[in-house]
């Protein structure tokens, strides 16, 4: 009997190893199979309301949703670009992710020297084969914001404030005039590119000369220096259009809508085909109104009657079926 219970007694405790063993082995793969995504987020970085707040949203419905794991890095911290990625890559992320076009000349550098590593370039277009470029059609959105600014404006004299003279600035431009004259043929649209993503004195400066020449609706595509011609507009008891994400509440009394880029929206489709499907996609993903990348943010501050907004809905419908040249 006590031959019995010791055998018996070794068996359970077999079974306990075994059991244990099987736990820490599934510990184990979990955490082998998760996918470390790192950011190397834009310029201002978390806090900007626009790019960097957009990317952080998409990678934590990734996490909640899709499992994976991610990193970031400011340029505060980093000081550069180059060192950031650098970073991200030896702390053993799967995937890098560079946010906006200031990125890319690193981004690149970096990519070549790990011709292996997976990359992801936001809102710019790269040719090397180990990196995905995600872009918008800001030219689409920017659209939509010219028709609301021919709806509002009541001198028929508009502004745009570019933060470079830039093919990506100049789509935005393009697109907003399309947008005015489709609407209101007679309109002006005064264009300057202030030369600078990060003067809100000279956004204001800008500006105030754009109202001065009787401009009464603004629409700003220049980071911080564009935030100085909201406020201005603020100031000065006229209209003005935000850029990127909801910038209204830089300008409550001022901002009507922003012309919005879905940056988690498009990180998040990304990363979800490299979940499923185990790799990204290959060369460049562009994203417009079909697909949620661009739009407007809530219309506020102006009456805005049903009307106005099913104006506004059939010209979206129209450039998503193809009727409509935005560029």
């Amino acid at each position: 009997m006590k031959q019995q219970r010791r055998i018996w007694h070794l068996v359970i405790a077999l079974l306990v190893i075994l059991m244990m063993t099987g736990c820490s082995t599934k510990e184990t793969v979990t955490k082998k199979d998760s996918i470390k995504v790192g950011i190397m987020l834009s310029d201002v970085g978390l806090g900007d309301q626009s790019f960097s707040d957009s990317a952080f949203r998409g990678l934590m419905k990734a996490r909640d949703e899709l499992g994976i794991i991610f990193d970031y890095r400011e340029l505060k911290d980093t000081k550069t670009y180059e060192q950031g990625l650098k970073e991200l890559i030896k702390d053993g992320n799967d995937v890098v992710i560079g946010l906006g076009f200031m990125v890319q000349e690193d981004l690149e550098k970096v990519a070549k020297q790990y011709p292996k590593q997976r990359f992801i370039l936001v809102d710019s277009v790269s040719d090397l084969p180990n990196v995905t470029s995600i872009t918008f059609k800001e030219d689409e959105g920017s659209f939509l914001a010219g028709v609301l600014a021919a709806l509002v404006t009541k001198t028929n004299r508009l502004g745009f404030i570019g933060g470079a003279d830039v093919p990506l600035i100049r789509k935005f431009a393009a697109g907003f005039e399309k947008g005015v004259h489709a609407v209101k043929p007679s309109a002006s649209v005064h264009i300057v590119y202030a030369g600078d993503f990060g003067n809100d004195k000279l956004g204001a400066q800008i500006a105030r000369e754009m109202f001065d020449q009787k401009s009464d609706v603004v629409y700003t595509a220049a980071g911080f220096t564009g935030v100085g011609a909201l406020r201005e507009a603020e100031a000065r008891g006229v209209y003005a259009i935000g850029v990127d994400s909801d910038q209204y509440f830089y300008a409550e009394k001022a901002v009507v809508t922003s012309m919005v880029k879905n940056v988690d929206v498009a990180l998040f489709r990304v990363l979800k085909q490299y979940v499923e499907k185990g790799e990204l996609p290959t060369g460049t993903v562009q994203l417009g109104l079909a697909e949620n990348g661009v739009g407007l943010a809530p219309i506020r501050v102006i009456p805005w009657d049903d009307q106005k907004q099913q104006l506004l809905e059939q010209w979206k419908q129209n450039i998503v079926d193809g009727k409509v040249a935005t560029k």
